[in-house]
């Protein structure tokens, strides 16, 4: 006996059937009839919503229209009524600096929380998400479980950076980009075309990992943003959701906990960015699993770094497109993933990158060759970071910075060390902290990229590492230690670092140390105050965000009983 069809308009009858008997039901008809609809299709097409984030605002996602086109197309060649609808989607390259980089964090879980309520309110029967930046691909992977509707996700891929050529070089057709001159380089990072910025920072890392969860058509997170390619796989994601409907194909099915573990595997291998000990945790909790921390290690321990892509390595990600992609690097990966994992292509893992090859071992390496011999993020813990920290080892270029012991110079926010830095105040050899830059204290928990380009720039300051409660780009290089937890705000260590404490790391030791003794750390905490703990925030959206998010260490997620 063959199995019982799967009604595919399941969800979307839902607007007609309770008011069939009454005058509204022509209102709800009359509504899609005023989009050109005909009462032929109303009754036969399953709606899809496309969740696009485009927008005018940066280079990420100036494309998407044009791939929200190709997805309708392919929605409509395969019998489905497409519906496109937008949600925000901010640049964190804008937000540096200054007050408006509070605001980047918090817009991931708006995101999830907007998408939600629009598929909701619709009774859409399927979703298309289109992508392309830091906070919004998880923002879209945590919508789609929650909705646990048949959902294939079209990451918006990467741009390329201006490519330029000096005399340095002889012109031989060596970019600049490879220069270890930092005036050099810094020729090059200019966008050229749209997509997400062509390195492993969070945006590249997180599109790579819907990708590994199974979310994307394969090679989808790395083909760049302005090929022909890109537009297809569009096309054929809108084709494939509708077969997905058929199938009953949902999220539920395909983010398990072994995808999530194929997800971390791929991570670490990449030299991911350091906000995936954000989003993967708060991606687990909304499919239901309490994420460690500690899998980072576990993790890094027996997969080593084997992507050579900036900041850990040399080469970008439309490099790691033409070297073969994610496939590419999964095949390597195999024998530490879950193989018999389904995707939203309908076909397994193993089956997909049976066949995928490393076109070029520059870019990919070989396992018994890697890049470094562990996994790119870690996790280290102590006195002054008694839940953890984390640390991208892979991006620390000066390997003896991985263990390190000077004083602290201490800063109560970002802008105070910026000028600092800036007046040379300073001092190489030193641990500087910034602390009130956590998910409550700042809040927001807002990015320190304007801190760490300056201090990566400063020839005269080789020895200087930083330590926050703050986070920091996926692009950030060097001994850069964040998310430290307890956060200052909530009255963790890092509160009562004094200048001149001696602080210890030892990154292969997985350690982060404040050498004062446990009861000075202790009689100070009973001296210390919340900062400013009566002031009552202008932002009513980083009001409500204070009072509801979650330690770093559980991913910043919307739960203040976590």
């Amino acid at each position: 006996m063959s199995e019982k069809p799967v009604d595919m308009k399941k969800r979307s009858n839902q607007i007609f059937d309770t008011v069939k008997q009454t005058l509204f039901y022509y209102v709800t008809h009359g509504i899609l009839n005023g989009l050109g609809f005909d009462e032929k299709e109303i009754m036969k097409k399953p709606l899809v919503g496309i969740a696009s984030t485009w927008n005018e605002i940066n280079p990420g996602h100036a494309h998407l229209n044009w791939l929200a086109d190709a997805v309708k197309y392919g929605i409509i060649e395969s019998g489905g009524i497409p519906m496109l609808f937008n949600t925000i989607a901010p640049c964190d390259g804008y937000a540096n600096g200054h007050d408006g980089m509070r605001f980047i964090l918090p817009q991931r879980d708006i995101i999830a929380d907007s998408i939600e309520a629009m598929v909701e309110a619709h009774k859409f029967d399927a979703l298309v998400t289109l992508s392309s930046c830091d906070k919004i691909n998880p923002g879209v992977l945590m919508a789609a479980v929650r909705l646990d509707i048949p959902t294939i996700c079209v990451p918006g891929g990467p741009g390329m950076y201006e490519i330029q050529f000096g005399p340095e070089k002889n012109y031989q057709g060596i970019e600049t980009r490879f220069y270890e001159n930092v005036e050099l380089k810094q020729q090059c990072i200019k966008c050229a075309t749209y997509g997400a910025c062509s390195l492993m920072g969070t945006a590249n890392t997180t599109q790579c990992l819907m990708e590994a969860f199974g979310m994307t058509l394969p090679n989808a997170a790395t083909i760049p943003a302005m090929s022909m390619m890109k537009y297809r796989l569009a096309k054929e994601s809108g084709r494939r959701v509708v077969e997905m409907l058929k199938e009953d194909l949902r999220p539920s099915k395909i983010m398990t906990k072994d995808s999530l573990e194929n997800a971390l595997a791929v991570d670490v291998a990449i030299g991911g960015s350091t906000n995936s000990a954000l989003h993967l945790p708060a991606i687990a909790h909304e499919m239901g699993i309490a994420f460690d921390l500690e899998w980072f290690n576990e993790f890094s321990k027996k997969i080593p770094t084997i992507v050579n892509v900036a900041p850990s390595g040399r080469y970008s990600i439309v490099d790691l497109y033409r070297a073969g992609g994610i496939p590419a690097v999964m095949n390597q990966l195999s024998k530490h993933l879950h193989l018999d994992c389904i995707t939203v292509s309908g076909k397994t893992i193993g089956r997909l990158i049976k066949r995928a090859a490393v076109l070029d071992d520059r870019i990919i390496t070989p396992m018994d060759k890697p890049l470094y011999p562990e996994g790119g993020t870690v996790i280290i813990k102590g006195n002054l970071a008694p839940n953890g920290a984390v640390i991208k080892q892979s991006a620390v270029i000066d390997k003896s910075m991985l263990t390190f012991e000077a004083p602290a110079t201490v800063f109560e926010s970002e802008a105070a060390a910026i000028n600092a830095l800036a007046t040379n105040q300073i001092k190489n050899g030193s641990v500087v902290v910034i602390r009130y830059e956590g998910p409550k204290g700042a809040p927001g928990m807002p990015e320190l990229l304007a801190f760490t380009t300056a201090l990566m720039v400063m020839k005269d300051l080789p020895k200087v590492a930083m330590i926050t409660d703050g986070r920091f780009s996926g692009a950030t290089q060097g001994p850069c230690i964040g998310h430290v937890t307890p956060e200052a705000y909530a009255g963790g260590p890092i509160a009562v670092v004094q200048n001149g404490d001696m602080i210890r790391i030892n990154v292969p030791k997985k350690k982060l140390e404040l050498l004062v003794s446990d009861a000075e750390i202790q009689q100070r905490l009973s001296k210390w105050q919340v900062p400013d703990a009566n002031r009552v925030l202008k932002s009513r959206v980083l009001a409500k965000y204070r009072a509801l998010v979650a330690p770093a260490d559980k991913g910043c997620i919307l739960d203040p009983n976590a």
